[in-house]
């Protein structure tokens, strides 16, 4: 079976469920600040900030995350570039309307996600409070981004997992 083809499927596949378990209106105004302020990684560019001035493992975990994140965007962006795949086909949704601007970039994987799973993942190995915070905004930037419908479930899971094994290779360059 052809790459377009699988594509293919996998998006009616996809959509199917989305459709099925997500709802097509606007979604709350903190789903879609989350997924604003994930931008580019900003969010959690200021996390690793503040985690940086303070001592020990918390500085460590800053400087673990911010590397992590430094190196799976663009990871997650030359991806993209790869694979190719097309974003949902939602423009006249509210969902996908909530956002001021539509994503032009490929969808797989989600950058968002793989900058939320790498810091959350390196904070984790050097000082895992971090990670008790962090996880359950990384889950809420990743569900944003299928709430929204600018991304397949598939594409946030690919982010995250791209995001978990960065952070995994990065863990000794820490020291």
């Amino acid at each position: 079976m052809s790459r377009k083809r699988l594509l293919g499927r996998l998006d009616r596949l996809e959509g199917d469920w989305v459709s099925g378990r997500l709802p097509a209106a606007r979604p709350s105004r903190a789903t879609v600040v989350l997924s604003l302020a994930a931008r580019g990684g900003l969010l959690w560019w200021l996390a690793a900030a503040v985690l940086l001035v303070r001592p020990g493992r918390w500085r460590r975990a800053g400087r673990h995350a911010a590397l992590a994140v430094g190196i799976a965007l663009p990871a997650s962006h030359l991806l993209g570039r790869l694979l190719l795949r097309r974003r949902p086909r939602a423009g006249d949704l509210p969902a996908r309307r909530a956002l001021p601007e539509t994503p032009t970039s490929p969808a797989l994987p989600s950058a968002h996600a793989c900058a939320a799973a790498a810091f959350t993942a390196a904070a984790a190995l050097q000082a895992p409070p971090v990670a008790a915070l962090a996880a359950p905004v990384a889950f809420g930037v990743a569900y944003s981004r299928v709430r929204t419908r600018v991304h397949w479930p598939s594409d946030v899971l690919a982010g995250a997992a791209l995001g978990v094994l960065v952070a995994g290779a990065t863990r000794h360059l820490v020291r």
